[in-house]
């Protein structure tokens, strides 16, 4: 297989014109497991979300090709087919709202915060004329029949956190101001979603775990790892999207910026990091302690959903249309990214 460097150095043009993945794939050997209700669990979700969030076109074709259905039914993959609908109508309403956020400034993204944080902290009850707020009340009403109370929280939480960075991230856009990289990851953690989709780990395996387990140094490590794994490498496979709508959220161009590499040096620095994340999972799985039996039993199978994320998130990259479009498959076997021109300003 071609190297990075038999690329970069065949001429200047071409080494800006292109940039070789990471083989992140390759590097993470944890199996990927499909759950077996994922193709009609999907496309309800996907019925579901269309009906609510009023989707025109293109954004309806652009959105059927975002398969987070099977994101979901790979990170939850021992899901009743119940959970992994609300799993699933989360994961929906979640990238939709990514994608609205990104036009949104300031005070709208405040607005939605209130909206959602409303129809979360009471579903039933809680009155909005908002589609958002809506599709929140109709998956979490669901959520709150079987969901535990300190998982509950632990999502309401998480989510509250996510608004809060994605109003910062709004304000920065507004500015013109990119991070510097301790910020940035301190932001992205947050803006990424991955909290609340943890939450969900305990939800779909009927689990409730105590806040001694959670709040513990090895779990939150764990739970960081994951977080950065799926985050980095989001920004790696997003980069040439993101880039050639003039998007600066992005690691990639915060080390560009902040360490004055090049594109395949930033690209491949974020690889490591990566890499990394990874190695710091297992070394925290290395010292976990020891709850009792009962409650060993049930952090193994956080764990293991947090694994789920790690290789699902990493294979569905390429399966989805949202990074490469409909070169996924191949982009996977070569990692060559031709760079997309940038649109006018």
């Amino acid at each position: 297989m071609a190297t990075a460097a038999t690329y970069t150095s065949t001429c200047s043009h071409f080494e800006t014109a292109t940039f070789i993945l990471p083989d992140l794939v390759n590097d993470c050997h944890y199996p990927l497991r499909l759950n077996p209700d994922c193709y009609p669990v999907s496309r309800a979700s996907e019925q579901w979300l269309l009906h609510g969030a009023h989707l025109a076109e293109p954004r309806a074709t652009n959105f059927i090709g975002l398969h987070a259905g099977e994101l979901t039914a790979a990170c939850y993959p021992d899901a009743d087919a119940f959970h992994l609908r609300v799993c699933s109508d989360f994961m929906n309403w979640l990238f939709n709202m990514d994608d609205w956020l990104d036009e949104f400034d300031v005070d709208s993204t405040w607005g939605m915060r209130e909206c959602c944080m409303s129809a979360f902290r009471d579903p039933i009850n809680s009155q909005t004329e908002k589609l958002s707020g809506k599709m929140c009340k109709s998956y979490f009403s669901r959520f709150m029949q079987t969901g535990g109370p300190g998982c509950t929280e632990r999502f309401i939480h998480t989510m509250d956190l996510f608004f809060i960075a994605v109003a910062k991230q709004a304000d920065d856009r507004a500015k013109g101001h990119i991070p510097d990289l301790e910020s940035y990851i301190t932001i992205r953690r947050d803006t990424s979603g991955c909290k609340p989709c943890f939450a969900l780990i305990e939800y779909a395996a009927l689990i409730d775990l105590p806040d001694k387990v959670m709040s513990h140094p090895v779990i939150m490590a764990m739970e960081e790892a994951t977080n950065d794994l799926v985050t980095w490498s989001n920004d790696i496979f997003s980069y040439n999207v993101e880039q050639s709508r003039r998007d600066t959220h992005n690691m990639i161009v915060v080390l560009m910026r902040e360490q004055g590499l090049n594109l395949q040096g930033a690209v491949d620095y974020v690889g490591r990091l990566c890499k990394g994340s990874i190695q710091r999972f297992e070394d925290n799985r290395d010292i976990l302690p020891s709850w009792g039996e009962e409650l060993d039993r049930q952090v193994a199978i956080y764990i293991e959903g947090l694994q789920n994320w790690i290789v699902g998130s990493l294979h569905w990259s390429f399966d989805s249309t949202r990074y490469f479009g409909k070169n996924g498959h191949t982009i996977k076997q070569d990692r060559i990214i031709k760079l997309l021109p940038k649109r006018p300003l």
